[in-house]
């Protein structure tokens, strides 16, 4: 079972810190109630801006598109792990959509010894 961030959306913004991998950061979870999304700010753990405003969109990792040092090193990707969600909303998130840390192996074929034929 993958982890997820513990994000209480009806007390956003709000703010923590967390370890991955060894490192710790700050997140600040915000909601934009107009058109119904989530944002992230990422910051180190003395404070300093990495990322800020950060969309969450499902099956998307989070800072997908940038390449830096200073980003976490396991995956955080928002997913609802049943298949049944289009797209997050403040309805769904936290219920059946989560952001989860993506830290698991990927499964491997248990190898046989019998043959196929």
């Amino acid at each position: 079972m993958r982890d997820y961030v513990p994000i209480e959306k009806n007390r956003l913004p709000e703010r923590f810190e967390m370890d991955l991998a060894g490192d710790t950061f700050v997140f600040q979870f915000n909601y934009n109630k107009t058109y119904d999304f989530f944002t992230v700010d990422l910051y180190d753990y003395k404070q300093n801006p990495l990322v800020i405003g950060e969309k969450l969109v499902l099956g998307v990792p989070l800072w997908s598109d940038l390449v830096s040092d200073n980003l976490p090193a396991p995956t955080l990707i928002p997913m609802d792990e049943s298949g049944n969600t289009e797209r997050i909303t403040f309805d769904n998130f936290m219920v059946t959509t989560f952001l989860f840390v993506d830290d698991i192996a990927p499964t491997q074929e248990e190898p046989s010894l019998e043959s196929d034929t």
